[in-house]
């Protein structure tokens, strides 16, 4: 097992997944997304919390919320000791059980630490029959517990939203700049600086993010890191793995192994 942190895969719930990070300070990440919807809790240590435009410092008992396509990060605080669990879900499951996505991105809720923990037993380390059955139950109550919304700063802009899309519908393609300009009606100067304030990255680095994203959800199926990494659009496996570090704080091994 890898000392810093490892994946756990519950066979019979395919459209969940979680992370055990031991030693915080060896798990850094560039700001990335998620396709998922991600929920975790801090639970030794501090660390800082990029959610968007909001940045916060975090301690043992806090749950962090991130909705799919927002741009976060989590680091350690001055180099100091900290651990966590992570909760990835599909966002197809979560839509099936009539779940709304929060606003909130963080809760200092003592009884939703609790619950998030007893679900990371259940599903994950004793893989209890009907795991399934703690899951929705859990998020049929995750409402209730978030008595608070959350920092949520969105500017509204269409055209950047477009810009957006299209990276997202065609990650897989050679896009360039001049291409995203075209569609979203914008100058390059403009985008680049507008862009990166509403999504936190530039559109390369969201590109890169989205390419990312693909070769995770590959991976998880069990497909070759090469094959992946070309279908992806990064230029061969080593390409690959040096994003999927900066972005997952994983090498596509380490993640595609689960250990």
């Amino acid at each position: 097992m890898n000392e810093a942190s490892r994946f756990w895969r519950n066979p019979e719930l395919p459209f969940v997944e979680a992370r055990w990070v031991i030693d915080g300070r060896r798990v850094c990440y560039e700001p990335h997304s998620h396709e998922s919807f991600s929920i975790g809790v801090v639970t030794g240590g501090r660390s800082t919390y990029l959610n968007g435009n909001t940045l916060r410092e975090l301690t043992a008992g806090a749950t962090v919320l991130m909705n799919p396509g927002v741009v976060h990060a989590c680091n350690p605080l001055q180099g100091e000791p900290w651990s966590y669990l992570m909760l990835y879900v599909d966002l197809p499951w979560l839509q099936a059980q009539g779940f709304v996505l929060p606003q909130a991105t963080y809760s200092d809720c003592t009884a939703l630490y609790a619950h998030l923990l007893q679900v990371f037993t259940n599903v994950f380390e004793q893989q209890v029959s009907g795991a399934d059955v703690f899951l929705k139950a859990f998020f049929k109550m995750l409402p209730s517990y978030l008595q608070m919304p959350g920092e949520v700063v969105r500017s509204d802009h269409p055209r950047l939203d477009t810009a957006a899309a299209f990276i997202r519908a065609h990650r897989l393609d050679p896009l360039s700049l001049d291409d995203i300009c075209l569609v979203a009606g914008l100058s390059r100067s403009y985008l680049i600086r507008a862009f990166r304030h509403r999504f936190g990255l530039t559109p390369h680095g969201y590109l890169i993010d989205q390419r990312v994203q693909h070769a995770r959800a590959e991976l998880r199926r069990g497909r070759g890191i090469a094959e992946v990494a070309l279908e992806a659009g990064f230029a061969d496996q080593a390409h690959l793995q040096r994003a999927f570090k900066q972005h997952l704080a994983a090498t596509p091994g380490h993640y595609r192994s689960g250990c």
